[in-house]
This record gives structure tokens, C-alpha cells and sequence, in this order.
């Protein structure tokens, strides 16, 4: 994909994903089925995010290169297309790494200490005695910064989130507002746009076990699971505890496995399970089977283009590293602006420094 003229006149769209390996149904709903619809309305960039990967994962970094090929890998499985969008790695774009550096300078702590994540994340993941991670390093403290970097480097209009991640961009509007403060470009243009909040749905995806799906519960149905796995996991799942014998009435609007239901089933399918539910009409075991049904259908379609492309890895290096390059030019678009605002000295590509 290029910039074509047809698609640089779409608003710019950005958004990132931690490479945490392949990805499940949580990550599925919760993100990528709306990029792989926002790429025919918008100029979108999307990124594998390893360097955000470093800020809680910074002790072990053996799998960093295979989960981002995974994660790129699912990306295109589910129908985001390298001619439509730029698809592209944080770290192969340093741009990110000096606006983040010059964005440090202005940035006061206090924003950072107030974004609810930061102390969330700290008392889930930073009990070190408990076996949890050291987080108290300055990568972690600074990583809203770095994703406010991560947007405001491509100038982005629409930042896709759900309602949980409001705050980060808030916090990105904010700094781009105080750059602009000190350093307005020619005519007092702001060089940093406020990006605005491109609320997106995320319904609720529960794991097997009931809870948010989340490989840290274990509880995760995945993309590339094959059909027999997906169903075995579908049998074990929680349902309604109201339902403890067969002939029991129930309740999808509190059973995980209604949840799955309203994602994933027909409206007809839909009808069934809640006239068979209520009146115990029908048992958990097939009420199983039909969501079963449902999610296979969804992924059997990505699971084969997956395939497609695991047989050609080369390709996949291809799109990304060309992604890359594309994310480069625009970012030294944004960076360009940035250096002479600030009046550094403008580097002298293809010259020899003096």
C-alpha cells in the first residue's frame, strides 16, 4: 500500500497491539474486527507495539520476534489487508523513539502518576515477593507518553478504543496541547493535532472459566485453536449456576455461554437459546454445541488464510518491514515539523557531517 491521493484525503486512524503472541477471541472482539472494518473508511496505521512490550516484559525478551510475527500472522488471518492500511513494528520507526524523547522534556510526572492503568497494573502485576514483576522502573512510569508518541507521531485524527482506554487518549490530547503551547509551528499551527476518540463496541467476551478472557487466566479460546479444541473448551465452560439439574430453567443474560451466544449465533440461533434456557427446554450440553457452531464458522475463514501465509513467511517479513517503511516517511513528516519548531539543528541526510 501507498499514500495514494484517494486514501491520504481519509482521516488518519492509529492504533497499536502488545506482541504477546497469537491471538484469542478477546482480542479478536475487543480490537481487531473493528480495524479490519475502519480500514475501508479511514487511512489506518497499525502497529505491533514490542517496545510497549518491553515496559512490563523487559526480563525476558526470547519470544519478542516470534509473538510479533504471531500477532502480524492473526492480523491478516482476519482480513486486514496490507493494500488497504499500513501495517507496520514500533521499533522499526525511531521516529517514535526521538518525539518520545522531546515529548519528556515538557511532560510533567503528575500526568503520568494519575493514569488510572499506571496504579491498576502496579498492584496486579508488581508484587515482586508474590512472584510478580519489578515496575518500578522509568520505562514503565513512561509508557503512557510513549503511546501518546505512537499517535501523535502520524498526526492521527482517530484514535479506535473502548470505553477503559478514554484516559490514554485524554492524556495524549493533553500533551499535544502543551507542545503546541511552547512550540507553535509557522501561523501559530498546531504541529500536534488533539486526536479525537474513535469509540468502538467491545462486547462482552467471557473466558471458560466465566471471567474476562485473558491468557493470564488460562481461559482463552484462540484463533488458530482447531475445531475438535474449540469444542472440547465450549464443553467445559461455566454456565448459569442456576442450572444445576437438566431440567432446571435458566438464563442467558447471566450464563458466559449466552454471552458467546449474542456475539457470535444468528438471531434465530439466538431465539432458540433463550426459549430453550428458560423453559429447560433444552440441556447446557447443547446450548454448548451451538455456540460451538457459531465460533468455528468465524474463525475456520481466518484460520485458512492464515495458513496461506505461514506457507509463504517471507511475505509476511515483506508486508511488515514495507509497512515500516511507509510509517518512517510519514513519521519524518511529523518529525521535520517537531525539530524546527523547537529550533534543533535539522539533520543533513545524505551528507557527510562536518
Amino acid at each position: 500500500m501507498n499514500e495514494n491521493p484517494n486514501r491520504s484525503k481519509l482521516k488518519r486512524v492509529l492504533s497499536g497491539m502488545r506482541p504477546t503472541g497469537k491471538l484469542h477471541l478477546g482480542n479478536y472482539m475487543g480490537a481487531l474486527y473493528n480495524w479490519v472494518r475502519l480500514q475501508h473508511d479511514y487511512n489506518c496505521y497499525f502497529f505491533v507495539a514490542d517496545w510497549h512490550a518491553l515496559t512490563t516484559d523487559y526480563a525476558d525478551t526470547a519470544n519478542l520476534r516470534q509473538n510479533a510475527v504471531d500477532v502480524a500472522l492473526d492480523w491478516l488471518a482476519a482480513g486486514l489487508d496490507p493494500e488497504r492500511c499500513v501495517l507496520f513494528v514500533q521499533s522499526l520507526v525511531p521516529q517514535h523513539a526521538e518525539l518520545h524523547l522531546l515529548l519528556s522534556m515538557i511532560m510533567p510526572l503528575g500526568w503520568l502518576e494519575r493514569v488510572p492503568t499506571y496504579k491498576e497494573q502496579q498492584l496486579q502485576m508488581g508484587d515482586v515477593a508474590a512472584g510478580g514483576k519489578d515496575l518500578t522502573t522509568y520505562g514503565f512510569l513512561g509508557y503512557p507518553l510513549l503511546m501518546a508518541t505512537d499517535i501523535l507521531i502520524y498526526q492521527a485524527d482517530f484514535v479506535p478504543v473502548g470505553q477503559d482506554q478514554v484516559a490514554h487518549v485524554e492524556v495524549t490530547r493533553e500533551v499535544a496541547r502543551r507542545f503546541n503551547h511552547f512550540y507553535p509551528g509557522p501561523d501559530a499551527e498546531q504541529i500536534l493535532p488533539e486526536p479525537q476518540v474513535l469509540l468502538t463496541p467491545s462486547p462482552k467476551l467471557p473466558g471458560t472459566d466465566g471471567r474476562k478472557m485473558s491468557k493470564s487466566y488460562g481461559n482463552t479460546i484462540m484463533l488458530t485453536d482447531p475445531e475438535p479444541v474449540v469444542r472440547q473448551k465450549l464443553k467445559t465452560m461455566v454456565t448459569d449456576p442456576a442450572r444445576v439439574r437438566r431440567t432446571d430453567p435458566g438464563d442467558p443474560d447471566v450464563c458466559p455461554v449466552g454471552d458467546l451466544h449474542k456475539v457470535f449465533s444468528s438471531l434465530a440461533t439466538l431465539e432458540k437459546v433463550y426459549a430453550g434456557c428458560r423453559s429447560a427446554g433444552i440441556g447446557c450440553i447443547e446450548c454448548k454445541g451451538w455456540a460451538a457452531d457459531a465460533i468455528v464458522a468465524e474463525l475456520q475463514p481466518m484460520q485458512q488464510r492464515r495458513r496461506q501465509y505461514e506457507d509463504q513467511p517471507r511475505l509476511v517479513h515483506d508486508i511488515l518491514h514495507h509497512g515500516s517503511e511507509l510509517a518512517r516517511a510519514r513519521a519524518e513528516v511529523t518529525m521535520e515539523q517537531v525539530r524546527k519548531a523547537m529550533h534543533l539543528v535539522q539533520p543533513e541526510y545524505g551528507e557527510r557531517a562536518q
